[in-house]
């Protein structure tokens, strides 16, 4: 989330989550670098930013047979697990799922772990009720649990699962309240606005397909963190969520198999030529 969707950072960070574990759990530089490269990133850049990713603990520098290359750290690979579900799959209430609600308190003492839970929770779909209390549906109840477990707060907080939420006015109005909608409206129509021309028929494993495919995810992938599917009753009537989330499937229906058949062809090639030079060195 800390990196602007179409930069080198974001850009890369989308194509280790999408293919790096396809791969065998490990991708050589050379191979990053030719990905890179179709998505017009050149490779200096790409090396910096490889550079700050296995700093921050998302990969870990590996060599294969004498090839240099890159892991996904076993850290990451469960936050990338997770991400996939999210990612892949968006989810929306029904008007009669239920919710869930976390109420917590914490000493002006201990502000920065307050701070890195509302931070969180927000990151992951939460709306604010007040600083203390916090909604979200019921679905993502198990994720809220992560959080209070990673920060040690298990004991300092309590999750409801209520139905419902009464209100006095207009339900529709308080949500608006509890989450910035506005924000998650207009990364909707941003998505859409950039993707929304883009031919959904069968297309080859070349590297448009995978251009198209990768940027695609990289737009998209913050938003089903920042929306949390909210029931149609609580939303305004010109809501884009669903003209989104049904434009990132089509997209995802028609470029999702030829861009990975292409990182497959650009892996297969660049590994059996590293195995060739190996194999000349060795003479």
């Amino acid at each position: 989330m800390d990196s602007r969707p179409g930069s080198t950072a974001s850009l890369l960070r989308t194509v280790i989550g999408l293919y790096l574990r396809d791969a065998g759990g490990w991708m050589s530089t050379t191979s990053i670098l030719e990905l890179m490269n179709a998505l017009q990133i050149p490779a200096t850049l790409t090396r910096t930013a490889l550079t700050r990713l296995r700093k921050k603990g998302v990969v870990v520098a590996a060599e294969r047979s004498g090839v240099a290359g890159y892991e996904v750290d076993s850290r990451a690979a469960r936050m990338l697990e997770r991400g996939d579900r999210r990612i892949h799959n968006p989810r929306s209430m029904d008007a009669q799922d239920p919710w869930c609600l976390l109420s917590f308190s914490l000493p002006e003492s201990e502000r920065e772990r307050r701070h890195q839970l509302r931070r969180q929770l927000h990151w992951i779909g939460c709306g604010m009720v007040s600083p203390g209390l916090w909604i979200a549906p019921e679905y993502l109840r198990q994720e809220i649990q992560e959080i209070l477990e990673s920060l040690d707060l298990g004991e300092r907080a309590v999750v409801f699962t209520t139905s419902r939420p009464q209100v006095t006015g207009n339900l529709r109005e308080v949500v608006a309240t509890w989450w910035d909608l506005d924000a998650v409206a207009t990364l909707h129509r941003d998505f859409i606005k950039f993707h929304e021309h883009v031919a959904t028929e069968e297309v080859g494993a070349d590297a448009e397909a995978f251009a198209t495919y990768v940027t695609m995810i990289d737009l998209w992938r913050k938003i089903p963190y920042l929306d949390p599917g909210l029931p149609e009753e609580c939303l305004p009537s010109d809501w884009p969520g669903g003209q989104g989330i049904g434009l990132f499937q089509r997209i995802s229906n028609s470029h999702a198999l030829a861009s990975k058949s292409f990182v497959c062809s650009i892996h297969r090639t660049v590994s059996s030529q590293c195995a060739a030079a190996g194999s000349m060195a060795a003479l």
